[in-house]
């Protein structure tokens, strides 16, 4: 059974759920309106007791997700919202005990790795690369970018991310623990499925309680809590000129004129 919404297709395909994000002709970037859609779909996926594993892809063979739409953000003077389950309705969750794979198909910058950082799984085409790179457009990785990784890859790896925002390719992603497996151009959602065929071999109830636990103890009782605190330094730079400089530039396809301010 598939249904089609307006950003996004969801397939239920007997216990699994297979969302992928359809905006190919952006490269699968979302704006909030994608972002609520998709929250909506995450819910229904956690709510629907027959839905044991799910699988979150792109459209196309170019991108996972580009992340933000910046071209919109930069018409809303940089205004961005998101909504609970943070970048596409995934990125911020800490309420899915379920196992969520995602098959990276193409490039996942900014909320598109965020994304895949809130996956238990990550298979990744060997034409796709990773990037959190907020920082060159005015931006930070504040939808579960800055926690998550510090926390998978170690500080000094996650710091050589974050504060470069350069592409990491999929081998190296392997190598760094993100990524489960680099497949074949075009193969991320076929292998993603013969996972997904594994762990729907297992009870149910086991896989909840693993990733329940699991879960706990890997990221501790406050991973919600730093996802989602006021920090002083995010206020102020959400009040910069540079948080607006950063979209607008790249919306106006030149490069940004920084003030620090």
């Amino acid at each position: 059974m598939s249904k089609s919404y307006e950003f996004c297709t969801v397939e239920k395909d007997g216990h699994l759920t297979v969302i992928t994000m359809n905006r190919p002709e952006v490269m699968n970037a979302l704006h909030y309106e994608a972002d609520l859609e998709l929250n909506e779909v995450f819910d229904d996926f956690r709510d629907d007791a027959d839905q044991w594993v799910a699988i979150v892809t792109g459209a196309g063979d170019r991108a996972f997700s580009a992340g933000n739409d910046l071209k919109t953000q930069a018409r809303v003077k940089g205004r961005r919202q998101f909504p609970p389950g943070g970048f596409a309705g995934l990125s911020m969750r800490t309420d899915i005990d379920k196992p969520v794979i995602a098959a990276v198909n193409g490039l996942a910058m900014g909320g598109g790795f965020e994304m895949a950082l809130a996956c238990d799984i990550v298979i990744a085409a060997d034409n796709a690369y990773f990037a959190l790179s907020e920082p060159k457009v005015g931006l930070a990785a504040l939808a579960g970018g800055i926690v998550r990784l510090p926390q998978v890859v170690g500080w000094q790896r996650a710091m050589g991310i974050l504060l470069t925002g350069r592409r990491v390719p999929a081998a190296e992603a392997a190598e760094m623990g993100f990524v489960n497996v680099v497949t074949e151009q075009g193969q991320a959602l076929a292998v993603a499925r013969e996972w997904a065929a594994q762990i729907l071999e297992c009870s149910p109830v086991s896989l909840r309680t693993t990733k329940t636990v699991a879960y706990s103890a890997f990221y501790g009782d406050d991973l919600d809590e730093l996802m989602r605190r006021d920090f002083e330094a995010v206020r102020k730079l959400r009040a910069s000129n540079d948080y607006i400089e950063g979209p607008t530039a790249f919306a106006e396809k030149r490069k940004p004129v920084w003030t620090n301010s």
